[in-house]
């Protein structure tokens, strides 16, 4: 099966359960097999020159200009020798064509998977010094995040953008997504970029409007498939 159409894995179909990741797979997930739809993977668009939907972004400007490419956005990479462990973002992705993915080993085997996502727009992902492979297909390329950088945290972001680091793509506090429909709004809080089950904080698929409170002490925010959300009153 080709990478681009390799599903996430742990998929979670209708309310989501905290502790169960939704397109994401833990260092202890199984692949389900099941067919992947956008309202259950995860992605964004901040620091996106050109993100989804043509809106300007959270975080755009930050630094611009001087953000380096360090993973090509096709290609199977050995950790240690062809990129070193650290956080990478990638942005501008449509359609959950990037896949990529967090390996072991290279055996290419189920087993082998600590962490997958199918991404439309913008993910973060964090690769660990025990990690071997990482994997990447129909993304846009890789840059590596400054754990000291700042940006200037937005009051509202695209309800399908997908990743926003809390405290410099988006502040926290409490937003409001309206008009959603057939559950296919999907968010989740998370305390780091490994994707893995114990990263979730708290997670949710929402039929009309949702309502989350983005914590200080959050590292992220995922949404997908949401109407747009803005900072409460």
């Amino acid at each position: 099966m080709g990478m681009k159409a390799k599903v996430a894995l742990g998929a979670v179909v209708g309310v989501v359960v905290i502790g169960a990741v939704s397109a994401n797979a833990g260092s202890d997930g199984k692949d389900g097999g099941s067919g992947g739809s956008g309202k259950d993977s995860s992605a964004s668009a901040q620091h996106t020159p050109g993100g989804t939907k043509g809106k300007k972004n959270p975080g755009d400007g930050q630094a611009a200009g001087k953000r380096k490419a360090a993973i090509a956005g096709d290609g199977e990479f050995q950790v240690g020798s062809d990129l070193k462990p650290g956080t990478y973002r990638t942005t501008g992705n449509t359609d959950d064509m990037c896949y990529w993915e967090r390996a072991k080993d290279a055996k290419g085997e189920t087993d082998s998977l600590l962490a997958n996502d199918n991404v439309t727009g913008t993910s973060y992902v964090t690769v660990k010094p025990t990690d071997k492979i990482f994997k990447s297909s129909g993304c846009k390329d890789w840059e590596a995040v400054d754990p000291k950088a700042k940006g200037t945290p937005a009051s509202s972001m695209d309800g399908d953008g997908g990743m926003y680091k809390v405290g410099t793509d988006i502040a926290p506090g409490t937003y409001k997504s309206a008009g959603n429909k057939d559950d296919s709004c999907y968010w989740e809080r998370t305390k780091d970029a490994e994707h893995g089950l114990d990263s979730i904080i708290a997670n949710n698929n929402v039929t009309g409007t949702a309502v989350v409170t983005l914590s200080p002490g959050d590292a992220y925010f995922k949404t997908t498939g949401c109407g747009d959300w803005k900072k409460a009153a």
